[in-house]
Parts: structure tokens; C-alpha cells; sequence
């Protein structure tokens, strides 16, 4: 994520003491502290040496004047990059993972993926929907529910068949409903759905006064169901976990935070660079690139279909997470989703 400091040997074991010390206990960590966790021979004045030096290269800070020091999140970059350990998962977890996860269809299995991320790391999940190279429309139905409610049934890639209740500006009878249908699938059956709207455009400059409003409404309607796919591209779950870490209980910080999870549309442009990337991607702090984010890490890792990245999934907690416990958590319950997604 960004250039680290080269530091010796020495240097690079009291950080790894002083960042895991601080993960365990979330107090600032002390120069006797260091000096009995280190298992070095280091007399507490060296060690406060290094910590001054490490402070000056930006890895460490001291909260208080008379108080230990903390890191920061290049300190925690240098930790996560060189420094950390990562067990694997025990056998017997990763097949209760499988059995957890392991429903009939694809919507539970993106719902249980990310309540168990939530479940297990404590801390929010979540997942991003399978995203396919091309959606081809095949059929298009409209019904009238209530107001300016209307429920479109998709049926798409020829077997698929999915329902979204869309908002609309006025309310339509179902008459009219019944006629932007049945243009829609006379003119846009076998077309890829994102087409839809600008063909509808193209043609509206060519027709008689009679199709307009037709079209018009047809364009709303295209409109509406593209962007009711785009808030649901990711199913988080366990948000309010956060709220039980006090390195997070600033208020407004966290007006913030929920504020981007109920929009979803950072956590979205977060898992998007993630799905460009190669393998497990942790953005730390302000890594992600937005405020709401400066005092959360983002744990991500992509599931596959087949030999095909589709999606991300991953874990959102305090910059001072067990890293050594989350990665794995989230490796892994990649790898099973996208075995499922896989088989089916």
C-alpha cells in the first residue's frame, strides 16, 4: 500500500512486541513492557532509544507525553507486511465453515458467508455479489405493488430469475406497465442489460409524438433497475459489533462509518480495487482513501466460479485487530465459497 521504512533486526522485533502487545491489551506500550515481552537483553534505556527512533521514521507515535507509544498505520503496514505471522486455520473449524455456509442457493450462501465473517472475527462482514462478465436480458415483467413501488421480474443469461422492487417518481397503472414490457422485450430480449437504456435513447429520437411517453417511461424503468442492482452489489452483516471496540467510540466517526455502510458505495469502491488485485488485500487506516474509513482496517480476499474472480468478500474492524487471526479467517472462507459457487 505504501513505502515502509528499512529498519535492523532489533528494531523490527520491539515493533512486532510493542504492535502485538498493543492488538492484546490496547494500552500504550511501556519501555519495561518491551524489555520483559522482547525476551532481549535490552536495558530500558536502549529500548527507549529505538523507540525514539522508530517514532522519528513514523511507526510509533506516544498518545500522552508521560505514556508509552502506540503504532501507527505505517507501523502497522510494516507489521502486517514483514513481521506477521499467520497461522493456518484448524482442520475442524474449516469444516464447520463448510457446513455453516453450505445452503441451497446462491443468495443464502452470500447472506451466510458474511453473517459467519461477522460471527467469528466479531467485527462487521462482508461479501460482494458474484458480478458475471455479461447480463443478458431474455424477459421483463412488470408489477404494480404500491404508491410508486413497482416490483421488475428479471429473467436473465437465459435461467436466472431475479426480483427487485424499484422506486419510481410517479405511479404507473399497470396498463402502462403491461406496454413498456412488452417493448422491452420485443426490442432488448438477447441484449446485455446495461445496453438497454442507451438503445432505448438512440431510438427516441426517431419515433412519432404517440411512443414517446412510452419510451420515456421505459427509459425511468431502465434507470430505476439499473441502480437498485448497483445498491445491492454487497451483503454486509454485524455492523453494530463495531461499536463494541473502544478504539472506535468516537460518535461522529462513527456517524460516519454507518453513514458509508447504509450508501455502501466506499465499502463497493474498496472491493473493486480489491477484485483488480492478486490474492488478500488489507487496507489499513487511511489506505482505504476515505475519512469514514481512517480508523478501520479493511481484510479482503477474492472467491472464485470456476477459474473466474466474481467477487470479494472480507472483514471490516479497528486498525487494531488480530491481523494474524482475521487473515485466515478470511482466506479461507473464500476459498469455500467459491467451492460452492463452483459446484453449483
Amino acid at each position: 500500500m505504501s513505502n515502509t521504512p528499512i529498519i535492523n533486526d532489533r528494531a523490527e522485533a520491539l515493533l512486532k512486541t510493542l504492535v502485538e502487545r498493543y492488538i492484546h491489551d490496547g494500552q500504550p506500550v511501556g519501555s519495561r513492557t518491551l524489555a520483559r515481552d522482547s525476551g532481549m537483553s535490552l536495558s530500558p534505556a536502549t529500548i527507549r532509544n529505538v523507540m525514539a527512533d522508530l517514532e522519528d521514521l513514523g511507526l510509533v507515535k506516544s498518545p500522552h507525553t508521560s505514556a508509552g507509544r502506540v503504532p501507527t498505520v505505517q507501523g502497522y503496514r510494516l507489521f502486517v507486511d514483514r513481521l506477521l505471522t499467520v497461522k493456518p486455520l484448524q482442520r475442524n473449524l474449516v469444516e464447520q465453515l463448510k457446513l455453516k455456509i453450505d445452503t441451497e442457493d446462491q443468495e443464502s450462501i452470500i447472506d451466510s458467508a458474511s453473517s459467519l465473517l461477522s460471527e467469528i472475527t466479531k467485527m462487521a462482514g462482508v461479501v460482494m455479489l458474484p458480478r458475471r462478465g455479461t447480463v443478458v436480458l431474455q424477459h421483463i415483467e412488470f408489477l404494480p405493488l404500491s404508491a410508486n413501488s413497482i416490483l421488475v421480474i428479471l429473467v436473465i443469461n437465459n435461467q436466472e430469475v431475479q426480483n427487485r422492487v424499484i422506486q419510481t417518481k410517479r405511479t404507473y397503472s399497470a396498463e402502462e406497465l403491461h406496454q413498456v414490457a412488452n417493448y422491452l422485450n420485443a426490442e432488448f430480449a438477447g441484449k446485455e442489460l446495461s445496453t438497454i437504456r442507451q438503445g432505448i435513447l438512440d431510438s427516441l429520437q426517431k419515433t412519432r409524438d404517440d411512443m414517446r411517453t412510452l419510451m420515456q417511461t421505459a427509459v425511468e424503468m431502465a434507470d430505476r433497475i439499473v441502480k437498485t442492482s448497483q445498491s445491492a452489489d454487497c451483503v454486509l452483516a454485524g455492523e453494530t459489533n463495531l461499536m463494541n471496540y473502544a478504539d472506535m467510540a468516537d460518535m461522529e466517526k462513527l456517524r460516519q462509518l454507518f453513514e458509508s455502510f447504509n450508501t455502501k458505495h466506499d465499502i463497493l469502491h474498496i472491493l473493486d480495487h480489491s477484485i483488480q488485485a492478486e490474492g488478500m488485500q488489507i487496507f489499513i487506516g487511511e489506505e482505504s482513501g476515505y475519512t469514514a474509513f481512517d480508523d478501520c482496517s479493511v481484510v479482503t480476499a477474492p472467491y472464485k466460479a470456476g477459474d473466474e474472480i466474481v467477487g470479494v468478500l472480507g472483514v471490516i474492524g479497528p486498525t487494531r485487530m488480530a491481523y494474524d487471526r482475521v487473515i485466515p479467517v478470511v482466506d479461507v472462507t473464500a476459498k469455500i465459497l467459491g467451492s460452492f459457487l463452483s459446484s453449483e
